[in-house]
């Protein structure tokens, strides 16, 4: 028998899966930042910086005001805890759950190791690697980009560069160092990343399951959309195989959400068998849009009726809600939207 959820009752167990439920601590040391972030599973990146850097944002929702140094220290040094990848587009995941994205890297090279670019740029990704072996970890603008190629005879110029930079660290043989700025140290992945994680292999399948468990721990109850946008996968076959297992070993448990709809039917939906089922949250909080809470707008708009669009790119003149508007939860619910710029004069 299906078990059937009320749309509130939803809504609350996904606030607790993502940490709204707790009282916020009284001191925001490295162990709280840490045990944040295990929930969310990942920190999405992004340069917007209209309010604030929008990967500091969750975890101020979560945890009130805390020091973003720490947060620094764990992400952005030269040996990181959390390391950018590219999961939910690029964000911070723990090193630990480097190997589970090896086959995107392996994708990410079949398509951008092949292509014309790559084959006419192979002295150039060459001499990007000699440079990061010699040289440790280097910004863009410290490479000595110029340099010329003793197989052309030409220059290589600033956006080749930058290319062959972004296309290394989508390959996983190179990783970020930290940031200067929000600009890039690049190294060599081996120079930041222990062993363990660059020597252990997960099959694809495997690893797609394993992800698709963490996504169901996260969301609390869950489409199986919602499984797959956590970590942007797209391989549906894979993702509902991966709910299969979950369901049949007991994890997960089917459920009916109350307004939750797919081509004009109840949506499939899954509730973790550990996630917490509380009667009521009072949590207070901004949401950038990049928070896991609402990064899927389909998700976003079941859980809280929320329509909820980036109007950056609007034109002034059309948009509804503002330049850069922010969801305001309270409660068990967000009840509005704020459009914040910080003042930086």
């Amino acid at each position: 028998m299906t078990l059937m959820l009320r749309r509130a009752d939803a809504r609350r167990i996904a606030l607790a899966a993502q940490g709204f439920v707790r009282p916020r601590p009284a001191a925001v040391g490295t162990r709280q930042i840490t045990a944040a972030l295990h929930r969310m599973r990942i920190l999405q990146i992004d340069s917007v910086n209209v309010f604030a850097r929008s990967h500091y944002m969750p975890l101020f929702a979560r945890l009130g005001s805390y020091d973003t140094a720490l947060l620094d220290a764990l992400a952005f040094s030269r040996r990181p805890r959390w390391v950018e990848s590219w999961a939910h587009v690029a964000s911070l995941v723990s090193v630990d759950d480097w190997p589970l994205l090896q086959f995107r890297r392996d994708a990410m090279r079949d398509k951008y190791g092949r292509d014309d670019w790559a084959e006419a740029n192979q002295p150039l990704l060459q001499w990007l690697r000699d440079e990061l072996a010699a040289r440790g970890p280097l910004r863009p603008a410290e490479i000595e980009h110029d340099a010329r190629s003793g197989s052309r005879g030409s220059w290589w110029g600033w956006d080749d560069v930058k290319n062959g930079l972004e296309r290394l660290w989508l390959f996983g043989e190179v990783a970020i160092a930290g940031r200067r700025g929000f600009e890039r140290r690049y190294a060599l992945a081996s120079d930041v990343l222990p062993a363990s994680a660059l020597e252990t292999s997960v099959p694809r399948d495997q690893a797609i399951a394993e992800l698709v468990r963490r996504a169901a721990i996260a969301y609390g109850v869950a489409t199986a959309a919602d499984l797959a946008d956590y970590w942007r996968i797209r391989d549906r076959p894979a993702v509902l195989a991966g709910v299969r297992q979950l369901v049949d070993s007991g994890e997960l448990i089917p459920v009916e959400v109350e307004g939750w709809q797919s081509g004009g039917r109840p949506a499939r939906a899954w509730l973790h068998r550990d996630a917490a089922r509380p009667r009521r949250v009072d949590a207070a909080a901004l949401l950038t849009p990049f928070d896991p809470l609402v990064w899927f707008r389909d998700r976003a708009e079941r859980l809280f009726e929320l329509d909820y669009r980036i109007e950056i790119y609007t034109p002034a003149a059309q948009r509804r809600f503002g330049y850069y508007s922010l969801p305001v939860l309270v409660g068990d619910d967000v009840v509005g939207r704020v459009d914040l710029k910080s003042d930086r004069a």
